[in-house]
């Protein structure tokens, strides 16, 4: 410890030319200007109850890209050929998940920039334009799948054809408009809802199934298996390879600086405990739910000689049959709807956050939220018009390898900011959980990289 508290204080906040952009005004360092600082935190004398509830919301919002439909295809097949195997994979993977978020959200509190503007602000512009349409396709890829998933349910419930569906989808930018216009807390309070209804659904889906508890606490523990077995170990890539998703270490270090905490290192420092406290709760609730889809896929499919439910729509009509609940596949399809409506609306959230923080080009709310939509409905409006609900699914396949692609550009840049002392200050990692986060970022990169040499090739 240095004995001069000059020395010490200098030492605990970011250096002014650690970044290669400064910035001039307090404006252009708003992230999500709209809503920056807009929630209130509760006096010094709260409770600290209290006062970590002012801070969930955030956590929940990123939960959604850890259960949308990208991640039920997996699940299903998994479950469906393998039984509970396969839930050891979803628990390490939902752990590099909580660790990477946690890492995000301490970038955004400890240098008030977002993922896009840290990048804009260390990497030369001809690095930024490759890294902001590297973000864009990310965006629309994963928009692709929350749209598909939102058509496919509305057909599941209410017969509505794909087409119809996917057109439909549009009307979440305008719930996002309409909620922060509100106030933030609006927006989390609906997201967090919608989580909720999908817990119920897969909870009562699960007592259904009534699956062995045996069974489920030895899926939970790590089998040579899964690397032995190649066929085991591509699904365990692709559950993995869909679970970290580019935008949401974007989305997280922004969302998390709505918060009207100090700008100070003691407020700083209480905001990223909570904020981590915060996204792990709601990243343990993404583990029960697609946890859940796999087990209810073991002890629905596995067992009964239908191991090769791979579908939705295959799920979808076969679950009230073999469960004997007449509900089953209704909450399932009502599931994968609130999903999808989720994952729509934080997608086009993060893709405001990405324009914005790396062009700092700002246009109507309304605009940015139907362009991003737009971008994501497009493609899939063409393909099912002309090849159908076959075609819908080779685009979404298509989507995944777009995100795997992807992922390098959002998960090298944090592990890098995060583990840089002139630019975190006090908040930057220890060396050990350096190691630990480059390591994990390693292990994603290579079983992506994996997962699309497979796919391509």
């Amino acid at each position: 410890m240095p004995s001069d508290p000059s020395i010490a204080a200098s030492s605990a906040v970011p250096k002014r030319n650690a970044w290669r952009v400064a910035r001039t005004t307090e404006a252009e360092a708003e992230s999500l200007p709209e809503v920056f600082a807009s929630v209130r935190l509760p006096g010094a004398g709260a409770s600290w109850f209290r006062r970590f509830l002012a801070f969930v919301g955030p956590g929940y919002m990123v939960s959604v890209g850890y259960m949308d439909p990208g991640n039920w295809a997996t699940d299903l097949q998994g479950g469906a050929q393998f039984g509970y195997t396969l839930l050891a994979v979803i628990m390490l993977s939902n752990l590099m998940a909580i660790l990477l978020q946690a890492l995000s959200a301490r970038l955004g509190i400890a240098t008030g920039r977002d993922l896009a503007q840290a990048c804009r602000d260390h990497f030369p512009p001809v690095v930024n334009i490759v890294l902001w349409l590297a973000c864009e396709l990310a965006i629309i890829a994963c928009d692709l799948a929350e749209v598909i998933g939102t058509a496919v349910a509305l057909q599941l419930l209410f017969g509505i054809p794909l087409l119809a569906g996917t057109v439909i989808s549009v009307l979440d930018a305008f719930i996002v408009l309409f909620l922060m216009n509100r106030g933030f807390r609006y927006l989390e309070a609906f997201i967090i809802g919608l989580l909720s209804i999908i817990a119920v659904c897969f909870a009562v889906q699960v007592v259904a199934a009534a699956p062995p508890l045996a069974g489920i606490l030895k899926g939970f523990l790590p089998s040579p298996e899964i690397v032995t077995n190649s066929r085991m170990l591509y699904i365990a890539i692709g559950i993995i390879g869909a679970t970290v998703m580019p935008h949401n270490l974007y989305l997280h270090s922004s969302i998390v600086q709505t918060r009207a905490f100090e700008r100070t290192s003691a407020g700083r420092r209480e905001a990223i405990r909570w904020a981590t406290w915060d996204s792990t709760i709601a990243l343990m609730l993404a583990l029960f739910i697609n946890a859940a889809i796999l087990i209810v896929a073991a002890a629905a499919f596995h067992t009964t000689g239908h191991q090769d439910v791979a579908e939705i729509e295959d799920a979808y009509r076969l679950l009230s049959p073999i469960l004997g609940l007449g509900i089953a596949s209704t909450l399932f399809a009502v599931a994968l709807l609130a999903a999808g409506t989720n994952s729509t609306i934080t997608g086009t959230l993060a893709g405001q956050i990405i324009m914005e923080g790396f062009l700092r080009l700002r246009i109507p709310h309304w605009a940015r939220r139907l362009l991003t939509r737009g971008l994501a409905i497009v493609p899939v409006v063409v393909v099912t018009a002309i090849y159908g609900g076959s075609g819908v699914g080779q685009l979404l396949l298509f989507s995944q390898v777009i995100l795997s692609m992807q992922l390098p550009f959002a998960v090298i840049p944090l592990a890098l900011f995060v583990s840089d002392r002139r630019k975190m200050g006090e908040f930057v990692i220890s060396r050990k959980l350096a190691a630990l986060s480059w390591i994990v970022a390693a292990v994603i990169l290579v079983l992506n990289f994996k997962l699309l040499f497979d796919t391509i090739f």
